[in-house]
């Protein structure tokens, strides 16, 4: 499906490389919208915003599976959008959670994944992250060198003799 509006501004590069222009851009676009005070330290939510984001975000949160998503960043951009409005909820998440929410909904095809970045013994969640990142590239990359030239698809050596050149005086 499309975007029913057109975006205001750039979206945030999971990388971070576009991190000081998009700040300057949300800030604007929110002041513009009189938004502006939601982004500022301190501010509190109400009670009513917390009674209606608080039971979704912890429905959003129980459901939330690393399978059900086609990469990585889809998986994480989900991951920060609950933990947010947990944390304007005052209900935060600690990494291990984080870490073992992770692992766990791993696909049951890729147990064996899950036991060895269980293994590793990542501490904090971002480190996970970009671990899997990098192995999401390196799959990507695989599946294209294989597409360009499939296994089995170079043509076998001609070994037989109608293929020698005749005027050749080696024999």
């Amino acid at each position: 499906m499309s975007n029913l509006s057109k975006l205001e501004f750039m979206a945030l590069d999971i990388s971070g490389n576009n991190y000081f222009s998009w700040v300057l851009d949300a800030e604007i676009h929110l002041d513009a919208k009189g938004l502006g005070d939601t982004i500022k330290e301190g501010t509190e939510a109400s009670s009513q915003d917390k009674a209606t984001v608080l039971p979704r975000a912890h429905r959003e949160w129980m459901h939330l599976r690393l399978q059900d998503y086609k990469t990585i960043s889809e998986y994480n951009s989900a991951v920060y959008r609950i933990i947010s409005q947990l944390k304007l909820c005052e209900e935060p998440m600690n990494d291990e959670d984080i870490l073992e929410k992770t692992l766990s909904t791993f696909h049951a095809s890729n147990m064996v994944l899950q036991q060895q970045y269980r293994k590793k013994g990542f501490k904090k969640y971002s480190e996970l992250i970009s671990c899997l990142l990098v192995a999401e590239q390196h799959n990507a990359l695989s599946m294209k060198n294989h597409d360009a030239r499939p296994t089995g698809s170079a043509p076998f050596p001609e070994a037989n003799l109608g293929t020698i050149d005749p005027k050749s005086k080696k024999r």
